[in-house]
């Protein structure tokens, strides 16, 4: 049986955008096991083509950071060996090293190891995909993603287009009613990437006004932001989905208004229009909504752009509190006249 190991050791969004690479991988394998951070499971948990999920908080790329445990190190280390795998995957993004991991694998007995590297590897890495000549810059993740795949030798089988999919949604129908609704989640883990509670009510109060039926999606930890943000005018799921249950909400939507986070990744896995409130912290090219019709809004070239800044280093956040509810009003429409027109 041959066994491989995907990382992605990020949040659920990042998780999302790895799957057409963990379906190419689980193409070529006899069992996959994707390593994910605690913040990435419920995603993995969606993810066609994935066997077994293993969870590890890893210190190099969880913020906040975990300290580093040589207890909680040897136990993942034992557990990697324990699992008998013919490769690893190790998934990163252009900013994040897959060598730390890399490490840990051999120390697991793992004999061969594939990943995306600008720093010499030494007998770190057997696919060693450079940045800047092998992998072209600026691309969107789920494509580098699938690039560094294709190195290990693992491409998607015939018929799969490599779009963003998630396993069948849940019934929710009790939770959305009848009829046509759309979705605004104002939630996100990046305050850099929030746009604010009283944009969002307004937002809901004009798409209301516009004649659309309004559902505000959000965690358990939200409740308070989606009550503020549903007011009278929209429908509070506040902490009434998990992400399976988020997941056939958002398939049910005609169009969902989200930050850059994990549940705009969530609708384009479930091929919902999303109109997209993006701070410029990170690349566009590389984040925004993938392979699903979209609109962006915030500016793209503000001096936030490509800081990765978690807060906002501009005062104001104006890259995102410019955009108004008319922006979003009229966003959402010409989404939905174009998917009429199509």
């Amino acid at each position: 049986m041959i066994r491989v190991l995907v990382a992605r050791l990020d949040s659920d969004g990042d998780v999302l955008l790895a799957g057409p690479a963990v379906r190419a991988v689980a193409a070529g394998c006899d069992e996959l096991t994707m390593l994910v951070g605690p913040g990435g499971r419920a995603a993995a948990e969606l993810l066609p083509g994935v066997d077994r999920i293993l969870t590890w908080d890893c210190p190099w790329i969880a913020n906040p950071a975990p300290p580093v445990d040589p207890a909680d190190i040897r136990e993942l280390v034992d557990r990697l060996a324990g699992f008998e795998l013919a490769g690893a995957v190790a998934l990163t993004s252009f900013h994040q090293s897959p060598l730390p991991l890399a490490l840990l694998l051999r120390l697991a007995g793992v004999p061969r190891v594939a990943g995306a590297s600008a720093d010499y590897p030494g007998a770190l890495l057997d696919v060693r995909v450079r940045p800047g000549a092998d992998l072209v810059e600026d691309l969107p993740e789920p494509e580098r993603a699938l690039a560094i795949a294709a190195a290990a030798g693992f491409r998607l089988p015939p018929g799969d287009a490599g779009l963003l999919a998630v396993r069948p949604t849940p019934d929710v129908s009790a939770l959305t009613g009848p009829g046509r609704y759309l979705v605004l989640h104002p939630g996100a883990r990046v305050p850099a990437r929030r746009w604010p509670a009283a944009r969002c009510r307004d937002a809901v109060r004009a798409l209301a006004a516009a004649g659309h039926r309004v559902l505000v999606t959000g965690a358990s930890s939200e409740v308070a932001l989606t009550r503020e943000v549903a007011g009278s005018a929209g429908a509070d799921l506040g902490g009434r989905t998990g992400f399976a249950e988020l997941a056939g909400v958002l398939a049910g939507a005609d169009a969902v208004v989200v930050g850059n986070t994990g549940p705009a990744h969530l609708a384009a896995a479930v091929g919902t229009p999303v109109v997209s409130l993006f701070a410029p912290v990170v690349p566009a090219v590389r984040w925004a909504p993938y392979r699903v019709p979209h609109v962006l809004l915030g500016d793209q070239g503000a001096a936030c752009r490509d800081s990765r800044a978690r807060q906002c280093p501009v005062p104001g956040h104006p890259c995102l509190n410019r955009v108004t509810p008319t922006d979003v009003v009229n966003a959402v429409t010409a989404l939905l006249d174009t998917e009429v027109a199509a």
